[in-house]
């Protein structure tokens, strides 16, 4: 069993929240638009990383990270990539291979929009955490939390962070 935590499109933020919802989890996924390498290092610090670059990550990010990260945990294959689209409507980069080679759950960011949907055509879970630094257009800061336990998918949060003032 696993416990992950999601986030995407910090934009460089760093919210210490983002250490209290995820000290239980046993992986941090990033899925792009990052910002800074300090904000992927104190993500680092909390739990192992995997993450991929966004459209907004320089040249340091790129080195540290990919495109695209596929792998399989507790019997389930994973694509994480930043720009991916949704079902019905993927980005025209990942189109030939999802349908190809589909995953079990695909994790996407950059439209800043949380929303969880299922893809009974490819049998695949799609995961958008929504954004979860300050730039954008969105009006609520979002982190989702999951457990992939021998196969499945169970138990996924979104968090809503509202504004403490």
């Amino acid at each position: 069993m696993k416990r992950i935590g999601i986030l995407s499109d910090t934009h460089a933020h760093w919210d210490e929240r983002y250490e209290k919802y995820f000290a239980e989890c046993d992986e941090i996924w990033h899925a792009g638009d990052i910002g800074s390498e300090e904000v992927l290092d104190k993500l680092e610090s909390i739990r192992p990383v995997r993450a991929v670059y966004g459209n907004i990550d320089g040249h340091p990010i790129h080195i540290r990270t990919k495109q695209h990260e596929r792998f399989v945990i507790e019997g389930v294959s994973v694509w994480i990539t930043h720009i991916g689209g949704y079902p019905g409507r993927y980005a025209r980069e990942v189109i030939p291979e999802i349908l190809q080679h589909p995953p079990k759950l695909f994790i996407s960011g950059h439209s800043h929009i949380a929303k969880v949907m299922y893809d009974k055509t490819l049998d695949c879970l799609h995961i958008n955490p929504g954004a979860a630094g300050l730039y954008g257009f969105h009006k609520v800061r979002t982190l989702v939390r999951l457990v992939i336990d021998d196969g499945e998918m169970r138990d996924l949060e979104i968090i809503e962070l509202a504004d403490t003032k």
